[in-house]
């Protein structure tokens, strides 16, 4: 009698619990493929949920889960994270078995792994979608050519530095300046792409360039030392994986040569640059992509005819510490423009967290609708940027 009270018990769970179960299989899969985990990611994550959550595609207890980095298996969408943990080798495998585990939207951080999901996608028939963020140079890098000239089943959004004014700091600093050093890792697109902007604009203000290559984060502080003997006034690191995370080292030995250093994003005054300024808003690029996660989902957005989208912001920051360290006075107008300050070993960060503005759930379809609508790859605009390659190449 137990044992047949206990089979009927078991029998009805399963049914109670086969619906949830296929739901679940059902719901659209977001994978989050990164190259390690970063602060810059830490801060266009909040963005990606706030949008979701606001569309009612994830619960308040949800977002938590998704705070914490955990897989989700929810009520609307299920969500599942990989890492390449800082090893490019890694990033074959990790795509591949995210395919293996049938992903609807594949959602990649960084250059390198979203450069490597694009080749391996392209040659699928029925890929799933590719959105990547956090990646600073798609064209140069090989995975589109322009906005809207890419693989149908790609799209996202991209930081676009702006390096002419982001160079122009250094003759605000010191209109005197006659040399400049940076230094490029031949193997990374982004680096280089960087040190050609550095270069070109730095040119362009009657500066010379002085540039040091390296293979390895290793090779950095040799680097920077060989900048010093070249008589560089100044350090200006561009947004390299390797020179930026290997920044402190740079730091050390410019330190002892009295040359301030600057970094292309404001969060690099945490290491120590005197000056950091570039793309920040990388709330907005969570944003964005969350946008088109949404709309995509709701059934609203054709991947195919979504332009990328670029975002541009000078975002300066001024590290006071080590302005005293190198002994110079930072120029009253780099201070006036300073959206954040470190000063006694203390961050002040003189601009408001960012959040998502409150409105109802329709004013805020429509409004994302509108800038969306704003990417549409049209015939004309298509036209007119494969005109603009033309030309570019002849």
């Amino acid at each position: 009698m137990y044992t047949k009270l206990l089979l009927g018990l078991l029998i009805t769970a399963l049914l109670v619990v086969a619906p949830a179960l296929s739901q679940d299989e059902d719901n659209p899969t977001i994978a989050f493929l990164r190259y390690r985990a970063t602060g810059t990611e830490d801060i266009a994550k909040p963005g990606i949920w706030d949008v979701l959550q606001a569309h009612e595609l994830i619960s308040p207890s949800e977002r938590e889960l998704l705070d914490e980095n955990l897989d989700l298996n929810g009520e609307r969408i299920n969500v599942f994270w990989l890492d390449a943990a800082s090893d490019v080798t890694n990033i074959n495998a990790m795509v591949e078995k995210t395919l293996d585990r049938g992903a609807d939207i594949l959602l990649t951080f960084s250059t390198p792994v979203t450069q490597i999901t694009a080749n391996i996608t392209k040659e699928m028939d029925d890929p799933p979608v590719l959105l990547f963020a956090i990646v600073s140079a798609p064209y140069s890098a090989g995975i589109a050519d322009s906005p809207c000239l890419k693989m149908p089943h790609v799209s996202g959004t991209h930081l676009t530095i702006p390096y002419e004014q982001y160079v122009g700091l250094s003759k605000v600093q010191s209109p005197d300046i006659q040399t400049i050093g940076t230094i490029v890792d031949p193997a990374q697109s982004q680096s280089v792409y960087g040190v050609s902007q550095i270069t070109r604009f730095a040119e362009a203000l009657g500066l010379n360039v002085e540039v040091a290559s390296i293979a390895s984060a290793a090779d950095l502080p040799q680097a920077t030392a060989s900048l010093a003997d070249k008589g560089v006034e100044m350090v200006m690191i561009g947004a390299g994986y390797t020179e930026s995370r290997g920044i402190p080292a740079v730091l050390g030995v410019a330190k002892d040569f009295g040359i301030p250093v600057f970094g292309v994003s404001p969060r690099m005054i945490h290491h120590g640059a005197v000056v950091g300024a570039g793309f920040d808003d990388f709330y907005g690029e969570g944003v964005t992509v969350g946008r088109m996660i949404a709309a995509y989902i709701d059934g609203i957005l054709d991947i195919s005819t979504t332009g990328i989208s670029s975002r541009v912001n000078l975002g300066v920051a001024v590290n006071l510490d080590s302005a005293e360290e190198f002994g110079i006075t930072v120029a009253d107008s780099i201070m006036d423009a300073a959206v954040m300050v470190i000063e006694g070993g203390e961050l002040n960060v003189l601009s408001e967290p960012p959040s998502l503005p409150e409105m109802t759930l329709e004013a805020r379809k429509a409004e994302d609708a509108a800038f969306l609508a704003e990417l549409e790859c049209t015939p004309e605009r298509i036209a007119e940027e494969q005109a603009a390659l033309d030309a570019a190449e002849e």
